[in-house]
């Protein structure tokens, strides 16, 4: 039996987008200590693709960080096995706000060597002794605090969209560029309260442990994240302390969390906080693009990846494996060319 997909991409993303069938979109993560993490992700790829499961997975020595939806008629048999793996009983899924169906067209387990990519080689840090766990009425309440410093541990390109109320918004590309970043501002916040939040609660959980590591006494995450607080603040009618949208790393780039659009299109200026990536696939840039000018680069961040998709396929292909064609690779908005 073949573990992986084998059908081509744009055939399983096409079939996806003209399903009807209603899927669940979640998230979860657990640290733990997994012996053997290429057996225990064959198992979960049998026993997930059995049930029809999409989405991206990673698992490592450290745990598991899967990012999934599920068909509505299978969700039911999905808990119960995930039961059968001990320590995923009991485990919080993280149910999407904003949920179209569509957010992943395939199933991709893979095993890494961390769920969070840290950049950390110091074996006295231990992971799993977190920072203390607050559910969004515990949080509006450390927020209003004036002893207290909130942090947002996500990258530049997600807390640009959306984010809590006088958060610091560090501008880091990757959560390992954060670490440090956040550890050179907390210098002089050193005896206050240090509130961590991510989109689902696992990069501030490491967060949480690795500040706690370094002697910061009063350490405490956002439990389960953005995507946990705004289900609570709906459900129990609280205030809601986020503005924007919370971006998300599948096909719909975003949760709407409020109205409020707080950022702007990355080529014309005007308000928008809609992420695509560029139609170029020698390009692919992660940006901020308003419906006009979607319709002026034809899906493209500049004129001259508007100029190269014009080209013939083939043409493309062959230009596609220049040098030159891939610098705009992981730039996501940090680029001078998108102003025009």
């Amino acid at each position: 039996m073949h573990l992986h997909n084998r059908i081509d991409r744009k055939v399983l993303k096409q079939q996806i987008q003209e399903s009807a069938e209603e899927r669940i979109t979640l998230s979860f993560y657990q640290y733990a200590h997994i012996g053997n993490p290429s057996l225990f992700r064959d198992h979960l790829y049998l026993q997930w693709s059995e049930i029809g499961v999409l989405g991206r997975v990673y698992v490592a020595t450290e745990g598991i960080n899967a990012q999934i939806n599920v068909p509505e008629q299978s969700f039911s048999e999905f808990q119960e096995r995930l039961k059968t793996i001990t320590f995923l009983k009991g485990i919080r899924l993280n149910i999407a706000v904003d949920d179209d169906s569509k957010s992943f067209y395939k199933l991709k387990i893979q095993v890494k060597k961390k769920i969070v990519a840290d950049g950390l080689s110091d074996e006295t840090f231990d992971v799993t002794n977190k920072g203390v766990h607050l559910q969004a009425e515990e949080f509006n309440e450390l927020a209003d605090d004036p002893n207290t410093v909130i942090v947002d541990m996500r990258n530049h390109y997600e807390s640009e969209v959306g984010h809590f109320e006088n958060a610091i918004l560090p501008d880091v590309d990757s959560f390992r560029e954060a670490l440090p970043e956040v550890e050179n501002i907390l210098q002089d916040h050193q005896d206050k309260n240090i509130v961590m939040y991510c989109t689902g609660g696992i990069r501030c959980e490491k967060a949480s442990a690795y500040f706690k590591h370094k002697g910061f006494p009063n350490v405490f995450q956002l439990e389960g994240g953005i995507i946990h607080y705004a289900r609570q603040v709906q459900e129990k009618g609280i205030d809601n302390k986020f503005k924007g949208k919370n971006f998300v790393f599948d096909e719909r780039l975003g949760d709407r969390i409020t109205d409020e659009i707080i950022s702007r299109c990355h080529q014309c200026g005007a308000p928008c906080d809609t992420h695509t990536n560029c139609r170029n696939e020698a390009c692919h840039l992660l940006f901020i693009q308003c419906d006009s000018c979607a319709k002026k680069y034809n899906g493209c961040c500049s004129s001259q990846c508007q100029d190269f998709v014009q080209l013939p396929e083939e043409e493309q292909k062959q230009l596609r494996k220049t040098k030159q064609q891939k610098r705009n690779v992981f730039r996501k908005g940090r680029t001078n060319h998108l102003k025009h």
